[in-house]
């Protein structure tokens, strides 16, 4: 064991004092900083200038109740949008006219209302140079469908003075109901799911890859003949794979610790880069954390010791990514089926893809960030995987004995058959 435990030490001090770990550990919090600024900035931003637009009516009348309609305001208390021309039943010379100053940059843009919208039939389009300029596309739908609304019940002989009051909507929120309460739903649950599922789903990929590229190192240096005269290779294939999972802990229990406080201060983040930000509540249970690292290792031991036996078996890169690419199609056959799982997470085809092993630990954790399933399908999940990856590690021991010691050819099906009867 002592043994045992010097290549595991080894293999994570050596992992950790890289510049490559170094820069990945820090990099992806300050990516996820930088894209929360950047969602609050653009959430946030506001036209710093009134935009200068004109109307273009074929109906007739509904250019009055529309300039009435943009009533938004910048935060100097100028208008947002102003109407500096109106055009009842316009020619064709009309719209190439304003067409030019929109081009020459005399206005900001031109709105041209069809004929047939009061029937319904023709859509209104609003004609502009910067598209990304118009922030307030919202405020001008309401205008026009406001007129539209009011002009139709006008036809009908109804009367109606403030028809946006009218016709207001009413807000329905959506409430995700748990065994600890209730709380708002903005999206937060989807975006925690996918983005925990999509992590499991990059770091296995990575360390199993990380792991088959270090024995393949050990290999073609030959450096692993001096280290099996003195460990056995069980020993080596076990404080590598447990080593590299060591690094992968301590990278998750940084990011982890970096997402709790962007979740904690993120508010304050928010009001202080741009007041008046606001940003969903991301509540993340414990015991959500607890599944995460539990299935990452589950599927970890799984994959690296899969990818650790092709080390064992290959001589250089190329080989290497031709014999890994069955194990590489599962994982990304994983991240195909999340679909199935965001649909319904309690569905026959959902709990029966996140109880197979070589898929579960990604499916299932995306389940519980979903919809807490019952704990029993979440233990026979882990259980499934705990045996399936003995039974996996046994083999790859077998492999990687007589594998790293084998160079030249890449050996046959009935080869490896012939290594893993081996005593």
């Amino acid at each position: 064991m002592h043994k045992l435990w010097l290549v595991i030490k080894r293999e994570y001090v050596t992992r950790v004092r890289t510049k490559a770990f170094v820069i990945g550990t820090i990099a992806i919090p300050l990516f996820t900083v930088g894209i929360f600024a950047i969602t609050i900035f653009a959430q946030s931003r506001e036209a710093d200038h009134t935009l200068k637009i004109a109307i273009l009516d074929n109906v007739g009348g509904l250019s009055t109740p529309i300039a009435a309609g943009l009533t938004e305001k910048l935060k100097n208390g100028q208008p947002v949008f102003e109407v500096v021309k109106s055009v009842n039943r316009p020619a064709s010379s009309d719209a190439a006219g304003l067409l030019n100053q929109v081009q020459t940059g005399g206005l900001d843009g031109y709105l041209m209302i069809p004929a047939d919208a009061v029937d319904g039939k023709g859509a209104a389009e609003f004609h502009t140079k910067n598209p990304g300029e118009i922030t307030f596309s919202d405020s001008i739908n309401r205008a026009v469908s406001d007129a539209v609304i009011a002009r139709r019940l006008e036809n009908k002989g109804v009367q109606v003075g403030d028809i946006g009051g009218v016709v207001r909507s009413v807000e329905v929120k959506l409430m995700k109901v748990t065994a600890h309460g209730e709380s708002e739903e903005k999206g937060q649950t989807f975006v925690i799911a996918v983005v925990m599922a999509t992590l499991l789903y990059a770091t296995l990929l990575m360390y199993g890859m990380t792991t088959m590229r270090s024995v393949m190192e050990e290999k073609t240096t030959r450096i692993i003949e001096v280290l099996v005269a003195s460990v056995r290779p069980f020993y080596l294939l076990a404080g590598k794979i447990l080593g590299v999972a060591a690094v992968a802990v301590t990278q998750y229990t940084i990011w982890t610790a970096a997402g709790g406080l962007l979740g904690a201060y993120g508010a304050t983040m928010a009001s202080a880069f741009r007041p008046g930000a606001s940003m969903p509540a991301f509540h993340l249970p414990p015991a959500v954390l607890v599944y995460l690292v539990l299935f990452f290792l589950a599927g970890y031991l799984l994959f690296a010791s899969l990818y650790a036996a092709v080390g064992a078996m290959v001589s250089n890169e190329q080989e290497a990514q031709q014999v890994g690419t069955p194990i590489t199609i599962i994982i990304v056959a994983a991240f195909l089926l999340f679909n199935v799982i965001l649909r319904d997470p309690s569905s026959r085809l959902a709990v029966i893809l996140s109880l197979i092993p070589f898929i579960s630990p990604i499916l299932m954790i995306l389940r519980i960030a979903m919809q807490m399933p019952p704990f029993w399908q979440i233990a026979l999940s882990l259980g499934l995987s705990l045996l399936t990856t003995i039974g996996v590690t046994y083999l790859s021991a077998k492999i990687y004995r007589v594998g790293v010691l084998m160079y030249g050819k890449r050996p046959s099906l009935v080869e490896l058959l012939r290594w893993m009867k081996y005593t």
